[in-house]
Parts: C-alpha cells; sequence; structure tokens
C-alpha cells in the first residue's frame, strides 16, 4: 500500500437529441446542466472535463446565455477543458470519412470560437469503438478520446493496468485512449458521496494513477431521483468538497494528466461499446440467450473474470435488428453521396446542417435510452433528410416527372422502385408485398411511411416479473436497475408484427377458410404486380402524378375480400392537433382514436403540425376501419406505450366477376 495522490479525471457529457422537444431540453438545463454548472462554479480547484453535442450547445447558447457564459468564465480560468466529437452526435463508425471530417471540425470551430479552447480530447458517441474512425479523430487534430475500460479487458488487458491511457494506431494514425472505469459510472452519483471518496482514496492507497470517469451528465438531475438526491440532498456539493479535502486525490483535466504521464502502450480494441449496448444490438431470442448466459456467470461467481469474453453484438447490429432503421441510414448515406457529389460552389453550410442533423444517432438504435422507438426523433432525421434532398434536387440537373430509378438501396436482396414526382417521392418494395417502404413529401420535408413495426423485445420478459423494489445499498437505483411502468401494458400491446408495417399492404380473406397476407406478388412490368388467389388473380400498379399517387387493383375470378392497409405516420400522432375530417366536412375524431366507416370516398389527415393535409380517396365506397398503432418499448423512466402510426384498413369485396379499385393519396400543404 502508498499514501501516493490519485488523479481523478471527471468527465461529463451532455447531449440532446435532434429534434427533441423545447419543454423537454427546458427541463434538462433547469434541472441538470444550470444546476450543475452553478455548484462547480463554486470549486474553482475541481478541474473537470466537458463534451456538449454542438446541436445542444447552439440551443443553450442561444436560450440561456448567461450559463454558458458561466461555463466560458471557467474555461478562462483553466478549471474546464473541452472535449469534442461529431457536431451533431453521430456514432462516427456508421458515417462515411468525409463526413466524420466534416462532423468534428465543425464542433472543435464552434468550441474555439466561443470559449476560446481547440479540443484535443473527443468524446465517442455510446463509446461506439471501430478503429476505421482513428484517421478521421487524427486528422482533425485530436489527441485522445475516452472508451470504457470493457474495450480494454476485451482486449485482454488486466484490469490493474487500467489507470491511464493506451496508443493505437490506424493506417499510420496515432490515437490515445483512456479507459473510462465501469466501477466509477456506477457508484458515482448513485452511491453515498462519503462512500464515492472513501472508494478513490482506497484507489489511491493501492498506487492507481487515475480514477478515470467520464459519462452522462443527466445522471446529475435528469434520470429517476437524481435531482432529489443530487442537488436537493447535496451529493455533488459534499462529493466535490470530499474530494478537494482528502490528501489522496487530486483533480486533473485529461490534457494535463496526458500532457504529464507517458502512455501505458500500444493496444488494439475490438470493436465494441459499453456492456449493456452490447446486449441491446441483440434481436430478442438471442438477447434472452445472452441475458441467461451473464445471469448464469453471476449466479456462479464466475462473471468479473469473464465479462470481457460475453461480448454479445456491436452497434451496427441495429441496423440488421430494424430495417426501418437500416433504411433511413441507407437514405442518409445516399443523400450524404450526393451532396459530396455536387461542385463546391454549389454547396452551402445549410446544406451541410442538414446532413449532419440526419446523422444524429439518436433515432437510428433502441436500448434504454435510443431514440429509435420514439416518432419525434425519426421525423427530425426524416425533416433534415428530405429538407436536404430537396436542396439538393434545386441546383442539380431536372428530372423529367414522374422519374422511376431502381436499385436494392438497402442490401436487402429485393430492389426497391422510386418513382418521383414533383415534391412527392414513392419507394416501393419489389419482394411479396410490392407494398411502400417510404411515402416522402420534400416540400413538407416528411415522411408518411416513417412508423415502426412491434419488435420481440427481450426487455417485455420484464412485464411479468416486475417487483418494484428499486432499493440500492443507501443510494438510489439507477436506471439500468429500475422497472417502472408509465402505462397500463396488455399481453398483446407487446405481440411482435409477423410483416413489416408498411403502406399498401394486404391481406386476402377468403369466402371459406383463414385469411393470409399477400406476400407473393410478382413483378409484370413496371410498376406492376400480380398474384393468383384461390382460383382468381389479384394485380396491383402504382403510377405517379405531380403530389398525387394512385395504385389500381384488378380482380378476376376472385371470391372474398382484400384488406388493404396503410400505416400512415402523421406527426401529431395521438395529439390534439391531428384529426381527421370526412368528405362532408365532419370531423369525427382524432388520430388516437377508433374510427369505423361503412362507406368511405374521401378522408383527410389534417395535422397542425405537419402544416399539411394526407388526401385518400377510393374510386368506390369501401368499409373502413382506423386505428392508432402503438408499440411498447422501456425507456430510463419506465414502460410506455408509443403511437407509431394510423392504421388505415379498407376492405374490397370481391364476387368473382372482374372488378376495379383505385386508391389515390395526395399531400397537400395548408395556407399560411
Amino acid at each position: 500500500m502508498s499514501d501516493h495522490r490519485i488523479s481523478l479525471l471527471f468527465g461529463v457529457h451532455a447531449h440532446q437529441p435532434v429534434g427533441n422537444f423545447d419543454f423537454v431540453m427546458e427541463e434538462a438545463h433547469v434541472r441538470c446542466y444550470r444546476m450543475f454548472l452553478q455548484t462547480v462554479e463554486r470549486y474553482p480547484e475541481f478541474r473537470f472535463s466537458v463534451h456538449f453535442s454542438g446541436w445542444l450547445l447552439d440551443w443553450l447558447i442561444e436560450r440561456y446565455p448567461e450559463d454558458m457564459e458561466r461555463l466560458a468564465m471557467m474555461t478562462r480560468r483553466g478549471q474546464v477543458e473541452w472535449f469534442g466529437s461529431g457536431d451533431c452526435e453521430p456514432v462516427l463508425a456508421s458515417i462515411p470519412h468525409r463526413d466524420r471530417i466534416s462532423q468534428i471540425d465543425t464542433l472543435s470551430d464552434k468550441i474555439e470560437r466561443r470559449f476560446g479552447q481547440r479540443p484535443k480530447g473527443a468524446w465517442l458517441t455510446e463509446r461506439v469503438w471501430e478503429s476505421a474512425v482513428v484517421p478521421s479523430l487524427a486528422d482533425c487534430g485530436i489527441e485522445y478520446v475516452a472508451v470504457d475500460d470493457y474495450h480494454f479487458l476485451c482486449a485482454g488487458e488486466p484490469a490493474g493496468r487500467l489507470d491511464s491511457y493506451f496508443t493505437t494506431e490506424e493506417d499510420g494514425r496515432e490515437l490515445d485512449l483512456f479507459p473510462i472505469s465501469e466501477q466509477a459510472r456506477y457508484r458515482l452519483p448513485f452511491s453515498p458521496p462519503e462512500a464515492a471518496v472513501t472508494w478513490l482514496e482506497h484507489l489511491a492507497r493501492e498506487g492507481h494513477r487515475a480514477a478515470i470517469y467520464f459519462d452522462d451528465i443527466e445522471k446529475f438531475g435528469i434520470w429517476p431521483e437524481t435531482y432529489h438526491w443530487v442537488y436537493e440532498q447535496g451529493w455533488l456539493t459534499k462529493f466535490i468538497e470530499g474530494v478537494l479535502a482528502s490528501p489522496l486525490i487530486t483533480t486533473e483535466t485529461y490534457d494535463e494528466f496526458h500532457a504529464r504521464q507517458r502512455t501505458r502502450g500500444i493496444v488494439y480494441l475490438p470493436t465494441t461499446s459499453y456492456i449493456e449496448m452490447n446486449e441491446w444490438t441483440l434481436p430478442g431470442a438471442a438477447a434472452r440467450t445472452y441475458h441467461a448466459l451473464v445471469e448464469q456467470e453471476k449466479h456462479a461467481g464466475r462473471f468479473d473474470e469473464r465479462k470481457a469474453f460475453l461480448r454479445g453484438g456491436m452497434w451496427r447490429n441495429f441496423f440488421m435488428r430494424f430495417p426501418e432503421s437500416n433504411w433511413m441510414h441507407k437514405r442518409m448515406l445516399d443523400v450524404s453521396a450526393k451532396l459530396a457529389a455536387l461542385p463546391p460552389d454549389r454547396r452551402t453550410p445549410e446544406m451541410q446542417e442538414h446532413l449532419h442533423r440526419a446523422q444524429a444517432n439518436d433515432a437510428y438504435w433502441h436500448g434504454l435510452f435510443g431514440g429509435l422507438y420514439l416518432p419525434h426523433l425519426r421525423r427530425a432525421i426524416w425533416n433534415n433528410l428530405l429538407a436536404l434532398e430537396a436542396a439538393i434536387g434545386g441546383v442539380s440537373p431536372r428530372l423529367t416527372f414522374p422519374h422511376v430509378e431502381r436499385r436494392d438501396l438497402d442490401r436487402d436482396g429485393h430492389d426497391e422502385l422510386f418513382l418521383r414526382g414533383n415534391n412527392l417521392l414513392a419507394v416501393v418494395r419489389a419482394n411479396g408485398d410490392a407494398a411502400l417502404v417510404e411515402l416522402s413529401d420534400l416540400a413538407l420535408a416528411h415522411n408518411f411511411g416513417d412508423t415502426l413495426r412491434r419488435h420481440d423485445e427481450s426487455y417485455h420478459d420484464k412485464l411479468h416479473a416486475a417487483n418494484g423494489d428499486n432499493a440500492q445499498h443507501g443510494g438510489i437505483a439507477s436506471a439500468h436497475d429500475r422497472v417502472a411502468f408509465l402505462h397500463a401494458i396488455r399481453p398483446q400491446d407487446v405481440e411482435p408484427d409477423t410483416r413489416a408495417r408498411g403502406m399498401f399492404d394486404d391481406c386476402w380473406y377468403p369466402a371459406e377458410g383463414p385469411p393470409r397476407p399477400i406476400n407473393d406478388y410478382r413483378e409484370d412490368g413496371e410498376l406492376a404486380f400480380s398474384t393468383v388467389i384461390c382460383a382468381g388473380s389479384l394485380a396491383k400498379s402504382y403510377r405517379m402524378e405531380h403530389n398525387r399517387l394512385t395504385v389500381r387493383y384488378h380482380s378476376q375470378d376472385a371470391v372474398g375480400r382484400v384488406e388493404i392497409r396503410l400505416n400512415v405516420a402523421m406527426p401529431s400522432c395521438d395529439g390534439y392537433l391531428g384529426r381527421y375530417i370526412l368528405e362532408n366536412g365532419d370531423v369525427p375524431c382524432g388520430f388516437g382514436d377508433h374510427l369505423e366507416l361503412t362507406a368511405m370516398r374521401r378522408l383527410t389527415l389534417n395535422d397542425g403540425v405537419l402544416g399539411g393535409n394526407l388526401l385518400i380517396e377510393a374510386s368506390q365506397p369501401l368499409p373502413l376501419v382506423a386505428r392508432a398503432h402503438r408499440t411498447v418499448s422501456q425507456s430510463e423512466a419506465g414502460f410506455e406505450k408509443i403511437m407509431q402510426a394510423v392504421e388505415l384498413v379498407f376492405s374490397w369485396p370481391l364476387d368473382g366477376t372482374p372488378r376495379e379499385l383505385a386508391l389515390t393519396v395526395e399531400t397537400r400543404r395548408q395556407p399560411a
């Protein structure tokens, strides 16, 4: 044992998703960011590092300049070190090298202009590590990043050496890596402050060089119970005062420590993220198997020594798990390539900003924190992606409309047919469903096909096993251990969908026998499909005129009925600004309600958030059932039901004679 001083490298990461609600961000600032800054301001000797995503930083500078000046003052007096990253918080590994450079430089420039310091360190979004990011970071002048100690354990490094930084290289560029302590992440701020200081002093006596902490600032006020614990009961004040009073602890910035210490040596990390993320990336069945294996090892007392070899999945698995995420990601990559292909004199800062925002990580993944299940976050991605696509189209050679392109953009083995009108884009997936995967209005910057099916999630098992016991060793429960319910949830609410929730998904109900999904359409020509149903046939085709999409059905010798389903994403969801308008002008209910019509010819989906309408017309009266499609997901606040789309189900009766039906969908902007 020794009594040398240990360096506490204390870093906090602040981020809000692009597209988050203003009231959520305001609460985060009032209950967390401002409170944290006001507290640490009182202790100039307490050095720490911060990372704010650029989008959040812009918002805070505009709304709360006095608090940002407080942060600038602490920077000037040497108390604060700034970390950079991608401006709009992308997972760097998931975007092209050119966009990594643009994202990192944009945030570094912003920090340097506003706070007078150019970052040497960078925060890695969700600590997603792939060695391909090394050249991008190094080319932007980044000298070091912080990732989890778990990454190093997976590389075979012993835990006792993870008290300083290591060096890696890729393609001739070097980068230093700090291992964030998992024990510190789970202790701060959840264990009593005295216990946290005692733990740090214990590390000092064991001869550790540094205790390395870098984690979400939202744990200091936003996570459940933490505002009362951290500020009202004074956890942060007591912790800082305990650290500063200890003869065994000194606070340093990462930069100060990096400048005076030499590297621990070379390291090559595997592709991974933090251990919880690796479980979240797995599909339901695989996640259950993985979780059972982890629990088995914990019960046997072997988990700590074996967890490095129980790795789970990787972040990119979310594109495999969720076709909706994969489609959004591949569309983003395609638009990024179009922007890069523009001559430099045709690109604008606004275009680059749209791309950066369309690359924000939150809506591409799901776990305890990821936002894929939140429609307003996916909508923000699509808003920016489509606004960028419209801007590029405005300075590119004009197409002749309607225009059709064919390719397999999402690499699922089936081509997609891109049918473009003046402002409307319909994407038909040329598989057995022959349904729309996207219906986007570029002028409204909205994708009406942006919905989410019910997926099998392993955490749904907790619905049957929740006990509500959140006590934890005299402290408070971490969100990882907490189980709560924001809504009443029934078993049928979590039953997974057996097929995608697109637009113009069809189901056959024969005169006798069980129904079956029509998932065996074959192509009969451009944008035309047909299939056999019982002793007859069914054909459908797509046609675009201006901002009007027409889908025509033709039946021959079929007896029964066809159900035609449209899952339509409307921004208001079940809010009060979303409503149905009937042909006679009546407003029967909102999108969150159940609606049945015996003979619909014309229906308007009116949305005040969108600033536009979706008009649906049928060539003959059809029975219609409209209902809200909701999913069940878990967040740090608890289990909740979220409306994803309006599900419209049309019934078309067939009597064996040749029949035709046309359904048209048209977008209209509301007058200013």
